[in-house]
């Protein structure tokens, strides 16, 4: 038999078996691209660098540019974003962060290969909730959040405008819920039916013995970086 059939019925076995002809750079590209096809991040999901985990708040856009949402304190000091805690899928890189005097910040994603629509996860086996649009919040209006501790809770707007003393500073213009929250919920999504209020950004007490939470408002988070939600 010429080598030239021999090669070929090499190479067709392999393809029978399970096996793959092409090993090569070209191939294992292919195979990552397919994996970060498959991931998406929403509102409520989680962004990782090297120094921080932050919860998103919303998605957002300027023209067909996409952003993600997060906390001003947890952006800082970061510059590359991730998907996943091995830091292998990278999603974005930090656009601009305000703190203190606001508790802000905004992640351009890069990689068009991954998903961002403009819609929170409301929790493991909750479903999603689509957010269209964002609003200020009304005292008395009914407010949901979804925290990484706690889950998805709801309430009342309970109070506006507020001003909240960190060890790193003053934020001015938050607004509280009735809603309780705990450690870890920070950079949770806060919506009123398909509409943006704010971003879970600080709490008193505990969902024990009853707290309630504050927020960054996002229509003023919007209106600083010209964005919108979709």
């Amino acid at each position: 038999m010429p080598l030239r059939t021999i090669v070929r019925a090499v190479v067709v076995l392999a393809l029978l078996l399970g096996g793959s002809a092409v090993v090569g750079p070209a191939a294992h590209a292919g195979q990552r691209a397919e994996r970060q096809a498959a991931v998406t991040v929403r509102g409520g999901d989680t962004l990782y660098s090297a120094g921080a985990r932050c919860t998103v708040g919303f998605n957002a856009r300027s023209g067909t540019t996409l952003y993600a949402l997060v906390p001003g304190r947890c952006a800082q000091g970061s510059s590359t974003w991730y998907a996943d805690p091995a830091l292998t899928v990278a999603v974005g890189v930090t656009a601009g962060v305000s703190f203190p005097g606001n508790d802000y910040a905004s992640i351009r994603y890069t990689n068009t290969a991954v998903a961002y629509p403009g819609e929170v996860s409301l929790g493991a086996g909750a479903g999603t909730r689509d957010i269209t649009n964002a609003a200020n919040p009304v005292v008395g209006q009914s407010i949901c959040h979804v925290g990484r501790t706690t889950g998805y809770r709801c309430g009342t707007v309970q109070a506006v405008n507020l001003t909240i003393n960190y060890g790193e500073g003053t934020v001015y213009g938050l607004f509280r819920s009735t809603i309780c929250s705990e450690p870890g919920d920070a950079g949770g999504p806060a919506f009123s039916g398909g509409t943006a209020l704010g971003i879970i950004v600080g709490s008193s007490g505990n969902c024990s013995s009853g707290g309630v939470t504050y927020y960054q408002p996002v229509t003023e988070w919007l209106s600083a970086y010209g964005l919108s939600i979709y």
